[in-house]
């Protein structure tokens, strides 16, 4: 299976809610990192482990938002490097908003496995009420 094919099968299981067959795509020490403006996100968003990223981030989200999905408008695909390019919908709980924010993820592919992710996101659109 090529990598944006593992991917983009990632991306479906993780709308469905299929969160082990998410994990499985990743490398175990996957290098995570995450907008700091991302409301669950402590210290400079980088976590290292894909347990830890369940746990400080994945688990984390229906904490914050509300109805999180992600809107995906296309990819890039550049063999061991892929872009996604999206938006975020959902409800920020703190302030009751609706929002639509850009984001991409930047995916390293080592292996057939996600070994380093990097998001980047208009976090300001979530947060500000």
């Amino acid at each position: 299976m090529k990598n944006l094919e593992i991917l983009k099968k990632g991306y479906q299981n993780f709308a469905e809610g299929n969160i082990e067959a998410v994990l499985s795509t990743w490398a175990e020490d996957i290098v995570w990192e995450e907008c700091p403006g991302m409301p669950m996100v402590e210290g400079d968003g980088k976590i290292v482990g894909r347990n830890a990223v369940l746990e400080k981030i994945l688990a984390k989200i229906p904490e914050y938002i509300d109805g999180f999905n992600l809107e995906i408008r296309e990819f890039v695909d550049g063999g061991d490097k892929i872009v996604m390019v999206g938006y975020y919908n959902g409800t920020y709980k703190a302030t009751g908003k609706k929002f639509h924010a850009q984001a991409t993820h930047t995916w390293t592919m080592k292996d057939g496995k996600s070994v380093h992710f990097y998001q980047a996101v208009d976090t300001a659109t979530i947060i500000n009420p």
